[in-house]
């Protein structure tokens, strides 16, 4: 059993390692064409950088909304187990979560990370 599973493997490894051999041969470009590798403006040269420049503050503002809906998407299930807790747990429970939230948006709010500033 170990043996099959082994050589069943192996085989999968080195597929996987003739597929990706194969494919990067195939994908190489010969050449290089600087009109092909160049921005693409109705035909034209571009006129300005394509690289806006990027607020930093937005990209904070990104990420703390993502960590604060990861947090948020693991009280949902606090609701399915409170069928299988009695209800001091769950309160605690429940409450540990909620604290550790609030405690995350206080420290973000005393640093000035909520406040958007031009």
């Amino acid at each position: 059993m170990i043996l099959m599973i082994f050589s069943i493997s192996m085989v999968t490894m080195a597929l996987s390692w003739l597929i990706m051999t194969i494919t990067s041969f195939l994908s190489k470009k010969t050449f290089s064409d600087r009109e092909k590798n160049s921005p693409f403006e109705c035909g034209f040269d571009p006129k300005s950088s394509a690289r806006t420049p990027f607020s930093l503050h937005f990209f904070l503002i990104a990420v703390i909304f993502l960590i604060f809906d990861v947090e948020i998407t693991l009280l949902l299930p606090i609701m399915i187990t409170m069928k299988m807790m009695n209800l001091t747990q769950f309160i605690s429970l429940a409450m540990f979560f909620i604290i550790i939230l609030l405690v995350g948006l206080y420290h973000e709010w005393n640093q000035g990370a909520l406040t958007w500033a031009m």
